[in-house]
């Protein structure tokens, strides 16, 4: 059971239907409708009395409300016990897919360390899933997280794009395919493949780049930064953001390079989350605003397509 099930619920049964509640929470109908089915399975209870003139609480439903919202209650009550509790301990909780790392984290860490030498940083590397649900519950205050052009944002956090690039093939300068400008899909498929576990967004990058077709050899890791080792260890290439790439230190010492698609000129953005509060503490906004400072001198900076700059050796062979 996830804390935004009971909000959609309580949503409905305040606005009276499922549109107007996905109007304000700012997410499809179609998506609103299937969390709570999946709130009703979970619970083994009809929540929702489903009509072609709309949906309104069930009796059951209205028998669990109480309930309900005496959970919403506490969350709530938890959040502005966490926000005190940041305001009197000097601790920045900061969660990250490892894809989001290289290009601002590091520098950006620095430069709030000078700023605030007291206030300690915790950098906490996770999938996106677990983050989103660790801002909701208090327990990371910022997210560095990926998504692909196009997709939904969670409604119930603030959301600030900082970067978006395409997409790079990560290679061994020893590598065949290094020799090429750009890299087609079946140029890939020709060398082992290191691709991320279900659960990052560049996973779902790669299933649907290659369309069911296997390349000749495929590792399955979690995270860039393992996938990026892997390669500088010459076991294949991957496929990640190239703001994942260039300036990571491997590449710098030129322990790995890339090379772009040639196939797709999907986007991929660094974005960073936070709940919406009035109340956030003083370190926290000044991490956040460190990041987007930073991101908006970055090549990649979210201000229209941004492609990055591609290292090529040549004419493709």
């Amino acid at each position: 059971m996830r804390i935004e099930q009971l909000t959609y619920l309580e949503a409905v049964t305040r606005l009276g239907s499922l549109r107007r509640a996905a109007e304000e929470l700012h997410i499809s109908q179609p998506a609103l409708s299937e969390t709570v089915r999946n709130l009703e399975r979970e619970l083994g209870v009809v929540l929702l009395d489903r009509k072609r003139s709309g949906a309104k609480i069930s009796e059951d439903g209205r028998a669990l409300l109480p309930h309900i919202i005496g959970v919403l209650d506490a969350v709530d009550r938890l959040r502005r016990a966490a926000d005190h509790q940041h305001h009197t301990t000097r601790m920045v909780r900061l969660g990250t897919v490892n894809a989001a790392t290289v290009p601002l984290l590091v520098p950006a860490v620095r430069e709030f360390r000078e700023a605030q030498p007291g206030t300690q940083v915790e950098v906490v590397g996770a999938q996106q899933d677990d983050i989103h649900r660790a801002l909701l519950e208090g327990s990371l205050d910022l997210g560095l997280v990926n998504y692909l052009a196009g997709d939904d944002r969670p409604p119930d956090l603030e959301t600030t794009e900082l970067l978006r690039c395409r997409a790079v093939v990560c290679l061994h300068p020893d590598s065949p395919l290094a020799a090429m400008r750009t890299v087609r899909v079946a140029d890939l498929l020709t060398e082992p493949l290191i691709v991320m576990r279900s659960g990052y967004v560049m996973h779902r990058y790669v299933h649907r780049l290659l369309r069911g077709r296997p390349p000749s050899f495929s590792y399955s890791t979690d995270g860039a930064e393992m996938g990026k080792l892997m390669v500088a260890e010459g076991l294949g290439s991957t496929v990640l953001p190239a703001f994942s790439v260039l300036g990571d230190p491997l590449e710098r010492q030129g322990a790995i390079t890339c090379r772009p698609l040639a196939d797709d000129d999907t986007e991929v953005l660094m974005v960073i989350q936070r709940r919406p509060s009035s109340s956030m503490p003083r370190a926290v906004r000044t991490l956040h605003d460190i990041f987007v400072t930073h991101a908006a001198s970055h090549p990649d900076a979210v201000r229209g397509p941004a492609t990055g700059t591609m290292p090529g050796p040549g004419p493709r062979a």
